[in-house]
């Protein structure tokens, strides 16, 4: 009974530990290659970056780490990752839904192309009209 109860308690300490972050500036190659997309060799970029200077935020690991831009970041913090401690709060890798039907309408109407029934519904506005408040 007791062997049961400590390989069970053992499982669940195992399990919180693989869930625990993965320190971008204290992390050993093995723990880096434990965030999913990161294989091999951007764990040796990582480190080799590492070498020169430790990380000082996302942004810096951002510009040093070739192969890393705002949506793999986005998935490594995802993952685990934390630089100094904090995740990735970037911008979103997938724009929201009504921002991209905003610039899809505005660029639509600046380039003279058939208004979309929403646009075509709404009544024109003068520019001075806008500009009196």
């Amino acid at each position: 009974m007791f062997r049961k109860l400590m390989a069970g308690f053992i499982a669940l300490l195992w399990s919180v530990m693989a869930l625990a972050a993965v320190e971008a500036n204290k992390a050993n190659e093995a723990e880096l290659t434990s965030i999913k997309g990161i294989g091999p060799a951007m764990s040796a970029r990582i480190l080799e970056e590492r070498k020169s200077a430790p990380f000082k935020d996302w942004p810096d690991f951002i510009a040093r780490v070739k192969g890393v831009a705002e949506p793999t970041a986005t998935k490594f913090s995802g993952e685990g990752l934390t630089v100094n401690g904090s995740s990735y709060k970037g911008h979103s890798a997938k724009p929201d839904a009504k921002d991209t039907a905003a610039k899809r309408g505005k660029d639509t109407a600046s380039q003279g192309a058939k208004p979309t029934k929403e646009q075509a519904a709404k009544p024109a506005t003068s520019a001075k009209a806008g500009s009196a408040s």
